[in-house]
């Protein structure tokens, strides 16, 4: 069955929803790493990798990503949508839509939603990855994430 409902009651029945975060990285290839504000309902004070919510109706992945990244981090970017994955972590299933953007710079983060950001290298991420408590779906969506960069990498034979 299909219908619209809001991500709170998707997510109290556990039913199938859609999800766009979108992960960020500088012009230096570092990675965006933020700690959630401690006032939210879900993961309040975890990191997080990936700056995103729910696909409203109508939304595509890349839409919402790149409102999400507005509302949460108050900088405009153009966003592109690199894979989904049917997603178990977390509160409930979710369909995620990976999408990634390179930033010149941060706007002035929502207070409501992020509480601290820093740009962190891929070995850092990897070792905050298994110091810090971040939200459960990080993990995979930066494996995927490599996995996906490493497939759309030109082979060392062309030319």
């Amino acid at each position: 069955m299909l219908g619209v409902v809001s991500r709170g009651e998707a997510v109290r029945r556990g039913w199938l929803h859609r999800v766009a975060v979108v992960v960020c990285r500088d012009g230096q290839g570092r990675f965006l790493v933020h700690r959630r504000a401690q006032s939210l309902s879900r993961f309040p004070g975890h990191y997080e990798l990936g700056v995103g919510g729910a696909a409203a109706v109508g939304e595509s992945y890349a839409q919402a990503a790149a409102r999400e990244l507005r509302e949460e981090l108050g900088v405009p970017a153009p966003v592109r949508l690199r894979f989904t994955f049917l997603n178990r972590t977390g509160l409930s299933p979710h369909w995620l839509g990976v999408c990634d953007a390179v930033l010149s710079e941060i706007g002035v983060p929502d207070p409501d939603e992020v509480a601290w950001h820093g740009w962190l290298t891929e070995s850092e991420v990897r070792r905050s990855l298994r110091q810090w408590t971040f939200t459960p779906d990080s993990r995979e969506i930066f494996d995927r994430y490599l996995a996906s960069r490493a497939d759309t990498a030109p082979s060392q034979n062309e030319g």
